[in-house]
Order: structure tokens, then C-alpha cells, then sequence
């Protein structure tokens, strides 16, 4: 049977519920702590910072499938069932028998994969009768789908962008402003977290760590809000689950198995998402499918983090999760993949690779680059940084396949476009890029910070 260059599912084959990877894991991720008693946080002390059906998304373990409600799947159907390709060219340019698959995840305005959580928060958040919501923002990925989901339920939206991303990447906050959001460099001198950080680290390009501790605050502190957050979370986790159901529903319609399943890794919402049904067969011994996770070398918390309770933000104004964790002080350098530069990694994700049921691998910069250009000159879609992670790993897969003689099916999850990244593209073009990796000493360090929990 012929496989078409691109998948699509017809709008009535979209899934109708989220599906959560925990109902099926034997292991629970542990609960998030209150840092100040250590025991287990409640749905009452996390009403104050999120929506109250998101907290009840948050800490269910139990249910398999959430439905997803009809006005988050009218919206849905702007830019969704995305298409699942076959990269044809790529293959033939690297003259591998294994089959290359990527799910593209950056065919709606705010080009990435996020939107698929901003509307569903959104629109909890609407329901709740809110005037707004903060957040923070990373590439600006996740700021431009929240803002473009707030306009929607006209809701406000306040978001803290990661400083060095904020000068590196302005058009991008020039869209979310575009959209209604007020967009703050984070850290900043408007929130008190901020000030203490700047006083502690004068100077500091930020990092998410810190632009979530600002947007907590806000929220916190002023009446009608609510925080969101666009990654880490298991509700995040669980709403970009419907990447991995379409992912899945494609192939199942060509009877098409995955060997290997590939998504770039900062705090889990895209890896989390495309591998959720695949996970989910695994868990329930119904498959071996090798899932593999790639981060960056410059905030490699898979591969060198510890494992244990931490802050999920630097001002430490969080509940404790425990996660593979490089310290809630670490900035990571300012790497040019902004949504990759978080010091942790979901609770459910971290207790997933723990148990030995996905591998990690971290990759320098400019290698990123370089596999981005290579894909952009071969599939001829300028890939965002963050999705150029999983790129790099995929074409070396399909290296070995090819010295092997094996014809293996390669997924791997795109999950945007990277317009918006060209300063980033200029630095590599003109060989102004460098590969910034903590020493073993400096993590370390942060690793004796982290606090001490029974």
C-alpha cells in the first residue's frame, strides 16, 4: 500500500477525549509537596494558584480519558487534525531504508504545538468567571498560544518572557501583544520575586524558572487571576495528548508500527503528548517501542539532573515535584532553543525514564543547527530550534538504520516553526555560535541546593 506524503484524519475522526499516560502507570508519579509541611498539596491550596477543573486534571491518577469539551474541539478544528508526514525527501536524502514519519505540530498562527493546551486552560479559566491569567514564556511559543486563546474568550493575559528570548526574539512578543497580551522581560522590577532575583543575579538573561516564580506572584496577588503554565504539568501533559491520538489514528489507518518514537525534551509538554498512546500500550505490555527523548546540552536535566523533589520555579513560590531536576538556581546559557531552557522535567516523564521505559540523549547547539538546516534544505519547513532536538535524533537514527540494512519506522514529533528564530539561524550562518555545557562541578553545586525532603 502506497503511504501518501502527508496523513490527514478527516475533522470527525478527531479524538474526543484526552488521554492521562498515569491511569496506566504502575508507578505513580509522586505527589507535588507543599514546601512548607512537605505533605502532599491539596485541590483546596492549589485552587488559589490554577483553575478548578485543572486542579482536579492535575491530581487524578485514575481516570484513563477526559472528555474533551465541544467548544475546546470547535476550536480545535481551526487548525486541527494535523497532519502526520512522511519525509520522503529526507529519506532519500539520506539514503536510509528506515521510514521517517513527523507529526507537524506548526500549522496554526501561534506555530507550535502549545495551542493545544492554552485554549483548553483558557477556557477552564472562562468557565471559573476569571478576568485573566499570567503565565510565562520561553521562546514564546506558549505566550503567543495563550494570547491567541485569551482574545478568544476575551480574557486578559499577562505573560513574563524569559528575558534573553525577549531580546532575541521581539517579533514574537510583537504577536502576542498583537493578540492583547502585556508581555514583561523577565526578571523584571514589577513583581517582588523579581527584584530578589535581580539583586541575587544582577545581570541574569533569566530563565523559565524565573519567569515562572514572576507570573505566580501576579497571579497570586491580584484578584480574578489565575496561573497557567505551559509545559511540566500533568494537565498539560494530558491536553497535548491529542498530538499522540492523531499520530497514532494516522498510522493505524496504513497499519503502520513504530519502532522508535522521538520528541524533543525541556519540561515535557510536546514529548509528553506525542508518546501518551504509544506510553500507554507500553505500560499495559501491548508493545516495545523504543521512546526516546532529546534535550539540550546547555540544561541536560534527563541525562545529568537528579532525580528527586525540587522547586518547580527559582523563587521557589511552587509546590515541590519530584523530577529529574538540575536545581531550581540553575540558569541555563542562553541557548537559542528558549522552551528547552527549564531546570526539570514532568513528574510523569521523570518517573517514566526512572522506571526505564524511554531513554534520553542531550545534543549540542550548533549540531541542532546544523540538522536543522539540513532538514529545512530537504523538507523545505524552517524548523523551530526546539523541534530541530528531535530532527538531530531522528536523521541519526536513520544513519544507523541505513549501516545496519534496517528498515525501521522512525516517528518524531515537529513541534513548530521557526520564523520567529532567525536571529538564532544568523549566529550559526556566520559561525557565531557556541556550545555552553555546565561542568560537572557547577551542577554539582546546584545539586546541594536542592531541598531536603524524607
Amino acid at each position: 500500500m502506497e503511504i501518501p506524503y502527508k496523513i490527514y484524519l478527516e475533522e470527525s475522526e478527531m479524538p474526543k477525549c484526552w488521554y492521562n499516560m498515569r491511569a496506566d502507570m504502575k508507578n505513580k508519579p509522586a505527589p507535588l509537596l507543599n514546601p512548607g509541611t512537605h505533605k502532599p498539596v491539596t485541590a483546596d491550596e492549589l485552587s488559589h494558584v490554577f483553575c478548578n477543573e485543572l486542579v482536579k486534571q492535575e491530581l487524578d491518577d485514575t481516570t484513563a480519558f477526559f472528555e474533551i469539551p465541544e467548544e475546546i474541539r470547535s476550536f480545535y478544528r481551526m487548525y486541527r487534525p494535523a497532519p502526520l508526514v512522511r519525509a520522503y525527501c529526507l529519506e532519500k536524502k539520506l539514503g536510509t531504508p528506515a521510514k521517517i514519519y513527523y507529526k507537524f505540530e506548526g500549522n496554526n498562527t501561534s506555530g507550535s504545538h502549545k495551542l493545544n493546551s492554552a485554549i483548553a486552560q483558557a477556557y477552564y479559566a472562562k468557565e471559573q468567571g476569571l478576568k485573566g491569567v499570567t503565565t510565562e514564556t520561553g521562546a514564546g511559543q506558549w505566550g503567543t498560544a495563550l494570547s491567541m486563546a485569551c482574545a478568544y474568550f476575551d480574557l486578559d493575559c499577562k505573560v513574563y518572557m524569559v528575558k534573553v528570548s525577549y531580546e532575541q526574539k521581539p517579533f514574537r512578543r510583537e504577536v502576542m501583544r498583537t493578540y492583547g497580551a502585556s508581555v514583561t522581560p523577565s526578571p523584571s522590577t514589577e513583581t517582588e520575586v523579581g527584584r530578589r532575583i535581580l539583586e541575587k543575579h544582577p545581570g541574569t538573561t533569566g530563565s523559565l524558572g524565573c519567569a515562572i516564580s514572576e507570573a505566580v506572584e501576579k497571579a497570586t496577588t491580584s484578584e480574578g487571576y489565575r496561573y497557567v503554565l505551559g509545559s511540566v504539568l500533568n494537565q498539560v501533559l494530558l491536553h497535548q495528548s491529542i498530538i499522540g491520538l492523531e499520530t497514532k489514528a494516522a498510522l493505524d489507518k496504513y497499519n503502520i508500527k513504530p519502532d522508535i518514537i522521538i520528541g524533543c525534551a525541556g519540561g515535557g509538554s510536546n514529548l509528553g503528548g506525542l508518546i501518551s498512546p504509544f506510553m500507554g500500550e507500553k505500560l499495559r505490555g501491548e508493545s516495545d517501542v523504543r521512546i526516546l527523548a532529546v534535550e539540550p546540552a546547555s540544561c541536560p536535566s534527563f541525562t545529568r539532573g537528579t532525580f528527586a523533589y525540587d522547586f518547580c520555579d527559582t523563587g521557589m513560590m511552587t509546590p515541590l515535584a519530584k523530577m529529574y531536576t538540575l536545581g531550581s538556581d540553575f540558569i541555563p546559557s542562553p541557548s537559542h532553543a528558549g522552551g528547552l531552557r527549564y531546570h526539570g522535567m514532568s513528574s510523569t516523564l521523570s518517573q517514566l525514564y526512572h522506571d526505564g521505559y524511554m531513554e534520553a540523549i542531550s545534543v549540542n547547539q550548533t549540531d541542532v543547527f546544523k540538522a536543522a538546516e539540513y532538514f529545512a534544505r530537504t523538507e523545505g519547513i524552517l524548523p523551530a530550534p526546539e523541534s530541530s532536538h528531535a530532527i538531530y535524533a531522528a536523521i541519526e537514527e536513520a544513519k544507523k538504520c541505513k549501516e545496519r540494512g534496517e528498515e525501521k519506522t522512525i516517528v518524531f514529533g515537529l513541534t513548530g516553526t521557526g520564523y520567529f528564530d532567525m536571529v538564532a539561524y544568523e549566529k550559526f550562518h556566520d559561525g557565531k555560535m557556541d556550545d555552553t555545557v555546565p561542568s560537572d562541578e557547577e551542577l554539582k553545586k546546584y545539586a546541594a541546593m536542592l531541598p531536603k525532603v524524607d
